[in-house]
């Protein structure tokens, strides 16, 4: 049983893919790291030597890890604690997250940082509902800091150039529709996050942003209401923000809530 210092991968992979995942932080080493150069989702890579220098800026709560859970996630998360940021240690690391298979982010597939340890993405402006979809993901269970821009489409190109930015949902880039496929499901296949809900809710952002909504009951609706944000914010951050909820919401429901139904007014008896 963890102590109260600790959290069991059961239960950080409940909380993975929600708006108030703590900050998670992975001390391994580096030849730990190379030997399997992959991510628990949503974490970001820092030095255990240097957490005096980048300690003060973590927001708390956060999550530790290392290797095996012992005393580098340890000595970090205390050192975080001494700052005044609530700190919990992954029980058994990285290798008792793999082992129990969680969900693992290879770290390649992600884009160069900027100067604030960002991913930087860049798309046309007005989203709808891949452009809404993928910063989501990107978002829960990829980069939380993750900037993203909206522009003109005939700039996308210049500006990913320019500003060392990586263009997502349009024509002939890596990020970007394939076959029948929608760039919501070629970030989830990229990433290694094939887990059922996402593919559910990767399912129903097909028929809604492929005009094919025989593909999921739930597609009509999410087109409803991607169109109707889309008239509701001139700003496309603005429009972001409430779109993160919204898929916040029917992530939830494919995770957890695909077998409730709601009826009202009940049946009476007699």
């Amino acid at each position: 049983m963890p102590s109260y210092l600790e959290i069991t991968p059961d239960k950080l992979a409940r909380i993975i893919g929600t708006p108030n995942l703590p900050a998670i932080i992975d001390v391994r080493n580096n030849e730990d790291f190379a030997s399997d150069p992959r991510l628990i989702p949503g974490s970001i890579r820092r030095d255990y030597r240097r957490v005096a220098e980048w300690g003060p800026e973590t927001a708390g709560p956060a999550i530790v890890l290392c290797q095996r859970g012992q005393k580098l996630g340890h000595g970090v998360a205390a050192h975080l604690r001494v700052m005044g940021t609530q700190t919990e240690v992954l029980e058994g690391g990285f290798e008792a997250w793999r082992d129990a298979q969680g969900l693992l982010v290879p770290e390649g597939k992600l884009p160069r940082r900027d100067a604030q340890d960002r991913t930087v993405w860049v798309t046309r402006s007005r989203p709808k509902i891949d452009r809404i979809a993928c910063p989501w993901l990107i978002r829960r269970f990829v980069d939380p800091s993750a900037a993203f821009l909206f522009v003109p489409a005939s700039e996308v190109p210049a500006v990913a150039e320019r500003f060392d930015a990586t263009p997502f949902d349009i024509e002939d880039v890596f990020w970007s529709h394939r076959g029948e496929l929608c760039t919501f499901d070629v970030m989830i296949e990229e990433f290694g996050l094939k887990t059922a809900p996402l593919l559910h809710l990767a399912t129903i952002v097909r028929g809604a942003d492929t005009a094919r909504p025989d593909l999921a009951p739930e597609a009509p609706g999410l087109l409803a209401v991607s169109l109707g944000l889309s008239r509701m914010f001139n700003d496309d951050l603005e429009q972001l923000a409430a779109g993160l909820t919204i898929y916040d919401a029917f992530y939830r429901w494919c995770r957890d809530a695909t077998d409730e139904t709601h009826n009202w007014p009940n049946p009476r008896k007699g």
